[in-house]
């Protein structure tokens, strides 16, 4: 397990660096007295490879551009220069990094390099991405950066060997030691990667995690056969209750126990949508006593679609059943059927035709499962009761 990031650029020169440093009296260190861009002095971009159970540090210096080339070529440098040899049975490599930057989560170049990287090393790489906000818990802040610029508080960095020499010799008595060497390859910005190439790693050797993909994938040494499909995002709650429920609401809404045909019970839903959302609106609105505000925390809970309430409406009056018996068929509570069948049956009112009793009088589910069998209908289960908002 490693964690990446890159330092704060430094202009190589003798300019003043911030803290103090002991001296002899009257031998103060002549810097400049501004920190103009010197083009013969040039610039250290500190990459740095933090390995979290050895507590050892790597830093690759780049002299060119902060890129994910940089980046990618500042891990395959630790693992062939540092730890390759401490680790000959590895498998696997986890990376943690910023979202941001020349390895966030956005960056296609970033991914591409890792892949190439993964095919090289033999090694199934899984990164995951701080999110937005939370770099601060990135390891390598303060178990190696932080040490680093203890290291050279107050000392000018005049060039790129004191730069090196002065993150090589950084220790700590946790037992801290650091590796740095000078990478003076060019890093030309402006490098793409095509929607066709994203894709294609993405089929052959990239596979987003359940959990926030988007942040969080592995890199797979060799090409994935058969292809992956991308892993289907995790059901919410709500969206779990309705999967469960869609069963039940289909075997309630056959013709033969409505009396309505789909297309005529789909129509007269679609007919009540607008005034029962403002009799829904209004009602809410007297029970908050202000005007809906934005939600903000989890997810908002599942609701009883209107057909699903209108059908509660529809076997209260055609069969006659009674709100416990009705909530027992899709596993909700007596209330929540009771209050909707209110609500539907006040906007067609009750003497509609869908609300008109019908030709079989039934009391409880099982005589409903009775009825429907003689159709050839199956009326399942329904998911465990809950008591949900309408």
């Amino acid at each position: 397990m490693i964690s990446v990031d890159a330092k704060k650029k430094e202009e190589a020169g003798d300019y003043a660096q911030a803290g103090r440093e002991w001296r002899r009296k009257g031998d103060p260190v002549k810097v400049r007295d501004h920190s103009f861009a010197d083009e013969e002095g040039g610039h250290a971009i500190p990459y740095g490879v933090y390995d979290v159970a050895a507590n050892t540090g790597f830093v690759n210096v780049g002299t060119d551009r902060d890129t994910a080339a940089l980046a990618v070529e500042s891990i395959r440098r630790w693992w062939q220069q540092a730890r390759r040899d401490a680790y000959p049975d590895a498998a696997r490599l986890l990376v943690c990094c910023d979202a941001g930057g020349s390895s966030g989560w956005r960056n296609r170049a970033w991914k591409a390099g890792l892949a190439q990287f993964a095919r090289e090393a033999g090694l199934e790489i899984t990164v995951c991405h701080f999110p937005p906000g939370t770099s601060k818990w990135n390891k390598i802040e303060h178990r190696l950066f932080s040490q680093i610029t203890l290291n050279w508080r107050g000392r000018p960095l005049t060039s790129h060997d004191v730069i090196i020499n002065t993150i090589s010799a950084v220790t700590t008595r946790t037992g801290l030691r650091v590796t740095a060497v000078l990478d003076q390859n060019r890093y030309p910005t402006g490098t793409t990667v095509s929607d066709e190439q994203i894709r294609d790693l993405e089929t052959r050797a990239l596979t987003r995690h359940r959990f926030h993909g988007e942040w969080n994938c592995t890199l797979h040494p060799a090409p994935v056969t058969p292809p992956r499909p991308p892993a289907p995002p995790a059901l919410t709650p709500a969206a779990a209750a309705a999967a469960a429920l869609a069963p039940v609401v289909a075997a309630l809404a056959s013709p033969e126990l409505t009396g309505l045909s789909r297309q005529d019970l789909a129509a007269l839903a679609a007919s009540l949508e607008l005034p029962w959302a403002a009799a829904r609106e209004q009602r809410l609105h007297l029970d908050r006593g202000h005007s809906r505000r934005a939600r903000s925390g989890p997810a908002a809970p599942f609701k009883y679609p209107l057909e699903t309430q209108l059908l509660a409406a529809i076997y209260r009056y055609r069969p006659g059943m009674t709100c416990t018996r009705i909530g027992a068929l899709p596993g909700a509570h007596q209330s929540t059927i009771g209050q909707a069948s209110q609500a539907i049956t006040s906007l067609p009112g009750p003497g509609h035709p869908a609300l008109a009793p019908g030709p079989v009088r039934v009391r409880t589910p099982s005589d409903l499962r009775a009825y429907a069998a003689t159709a050839g209908i199956t009326i399942p289960d329904p998911p465990p009761c809950r008591r949900l908002r309408r």
